[in-house]
């Protein structure tokens, strides 16, 4: 040992000494006082005091005085696997402001919109599935290189794509990417990382996440002005990160807890040793090891898993609380404001396409913000105050939005002018008496002139079939429009729009804290070792069908609904998961994951409810002592 941590030993000796004073005469006081890393090291030092002696409690002040020296060799493999989440968070993110655009220059319907997003989704849920098989076979950083391929492979075909056929393709590759990244990064960022990190690290990758998508919308933003390629650019940018991460991971390790499953140990030693650098390795070696012979033999004395947490009551009420978390966070229209955020602040009557752009970098920046906002409350509040807070608030901003849309609509501009020769290819749209009812037939549009704040000479004209920035005829029909002459199609003139600027930013600011990060950080401590992969499995598949679903459907809801209802029925959904969570989600927080099991041992519809329960019981007793005293 060297001199300076043979000082640094002597220095903990001393303080353990204090300590273990201290903690004599303030043994339950200082109980909740302490941080989650001095509490474990000082548990750990003090445990090993207790049955080991000098020699023992010398070693644990050698692996707390370790413990403060993290490699910075840890760091770099977090970030160059975080370059994954950021191209998921960036490849989904893209595609809102890039589709203004091409709808236009592509003449998109509102089923191939539908479809160049979602297909980016179904691939994603598809590639997640069959994932899992080829970590298992080939490893992490194999997967991670294969959807490094996808990304950039994606990237150029979506930048050279010259039809919307093409693009569909392009966007179904670079799905594939997200689909393996979304799996594999979390799991090689958590078996990589020391124990004492391994949350703080994992977190890295959802910030990348969000921090992606608000990249996004800034590149959106920036290529606006480029009104006939600029998607080509927001598109083929996130070439440059798919490279970098590619040839960072060709001198990155493998997993060392694969290496060792797959009996390479004299690699996986080598590979730890690396990672940790002049750290003791052989505890964590044989907590590995002890680890994966236990897995192994469980899996190899019982039935399938998903059967086994079917049959036993616990796990199966964990499920379905895991599964529902994920549905419910898809219902409640995440993907929905962050995939169609700039058509959304169309639909609500914003003419100018780029300001929608850039309002919707704005909105992504406060995800990116209250993301992290949500890392900090999580062990201030817990997850289930968090939970239910979230989606209450989240409740009330779509509640809001769509009384956003429902005045708009209610103070639609009358349509003035009929042509005269009704053919009947301008039949179709003369039926509408104002703009609300003509802008939710997609094969319309309503032209109209400004006068200052005032709506006159306004009509219900058919869209050009190749080219909807533009009506089939009359006024609108051509280029030489005046100032004063406007075309809206899929939107309303209204005073009202700012309304859906503010609600999209409440909506997330309540959002993002809670019913973002939670699903996934309740998913992974509410199952047994047993049945931890095969749950998480499961309740990731259900928010990918769910994202499919709502990502799918949007605009053709909103056309059948209108725009307001489709929101009202997000809120009914949003509200129907917080009745759904306030009654089958436990409080987790400051349990260990051994003691998790025991909360799903009541009725499903209890799971939840114990922990206020109790808290009302303890309050009506003391009402009722009050009373009695006086």
């Amino acid at each position: 040992m060297s001199r300076k941590a043979s000082d640094n030993v002597e220095y903990t000796l001393r303080s353990l000494s204090h300590l273990m004073k201290e903690k004599r005469r303030k043994k339950d006081e200082n109980a909740g006082e302490r941080s989650l890393v001095a509490a474990e090291s000082y548990t750990s030092i003090n445990s090993q005091g207790a049955t080991g002696g000098g020699g023992d409690l010398e070693r644990a002040a050698r692996r707390q005085f370790q413990r403060d020296v993290t490699p910075a060799f840890v760091y770099v493999v977090s970030v160059f696997s975080a370059l994954g989440g950021f191209l998921f968070g960036y490849d989904t993110g893209v595609v809102s402001g890039a589709m203004l655009l091409l709808k236009k220059q592509m003449n998109l319907t509102a089923l191939w919109q539908e479809l160049v997003v979602s297909s980016t989704v179904g691939a994603a849920a598809l590639s997640a599935l069959l994932g899992g098989l080829l970590n298992g076979t080939c490893g992490r950083r194999p997967s991670i290189l294969i959807a490094s391929c996808f990304f950039t492979a994606g990237a150029v075909v979506l930048a050279a794509a010259g039809n919307k056929e093409t693009l569909l393709a392009g966007r179904v590759v670079v799905g594939l990417g997200i689909g393996l990244a979304s799996m594999t990064i979390p799991v090689y960022i958590a078996e990589a990382a020391p124990s004492h990190l391994r949350g703080r690290l994992v977190t890295i990758n959802t910030l990348f996440i969000t921090g992606g998508q608000f990249f996004a919308a800034v590149i959106d933003g920036a290529f606006s002005y480029l009104a006939k390629d600029g998607w080509r650019y927001m598109f083929g940018l996130s070439a440059v990160p798919s490279v970098i991460q590619f040839f960072g991971f060709l001198f990155l390790p493998e997993s060392p807890r694969w290496l060792i499953q797959k009996g390479q140990t004299q690699k996986a030693r080598r590979v730890l040793s690396q990672i940790r650098g002049n750290q003791t390795i052989d505890e964590e070696y044989d907590s590995i090891k002890n680890s994966i012979d236990e897995e192994e033999k469980e899996v190899g004395t019982a039935g399938p898993v998903i059967c086994r947490m079917l049959t036993y009551p616990p796990t199966r009420r964990a499920l379905i609380v895991g599964c529902g978390l994920q549905m419910f966070q898809q219902l409640s229209g995440i993907n929905t404001v962050m995939y169609y955020c700039a058509t959304i602040l169309q639909m609500s009557g914003m003419q100018d396409d780029t300001l929608a752009i850039w309002l919707s970098a704005v909105i992504a920046l406060i995800n990116f913000i209250f993301t992290l906002f949500g890392v900090w409350l999580v062990e201030k509040l817990g997850r289930r105050k968090l939970t239910i807070g979230s989606l209450a608030g989240t409740t009330i901003a779509l509640i809001i939005l769509a009384l956003g849309f429902l005045l708009s609509a209610q103070v639609s501009p009358p349509v003035t002018l009929y042509p005269r020769n009704s053919s009947s290819e301008n039949s179709i749209c003369t039926k509408y008496s104002d703009c609300n009812g003509c802008m939710l037939d997609p094969n319309c549009g309503f032209c109209y002139q400004a006068n200052k704040s005032n709506i006159v000479e306004s009509s219900c004209v058919p869209v050009d079939k190749k080219f909807n920035v533009k009506a089939a005829l009359g006024r609108c029909s051509n280029e030489s429009k005046t100032e004063e002459l406007f075309w809206a199609y899929n939107y309303c003139p209204t005073p009202y729009s700012w309304i859906a600027l503010v609600s999209l930013i409440i909506y997330l600011v309540f959002f993002a804290p809670g019913m973002g990060p939670m699903p996934w950080t309740v998913n992974s401590e509410i199952y047994p070792l047993w049945a931890r992969s095969t749950g998480n499995a499961c309740s990731s598949g259900v928010n990918w069908i769910f994202n499919v679903l709502i990502s799918l459907t949007f605009l053709h809801t909103a056309e059948y609904l209108t725009y307001y209802g489709a929101f009202f029925l997000y809120a009914g959904f949003a509200a129907v998961g917080l009745i759904f969570i306030y009654g089958c989600l436990p409080e987790t927080k400051g349990k260990k994951l051994e003691e998790i099991e025991s909360l799903f041992e009541n009725k499903l519809c209890t799971c939840g409810a114990s922990e206020s329960d109790e808290g009302r019981f303890k309050l009506t007793t003391h009402y009722l002592s009050t009373a009695r005293g006086e």
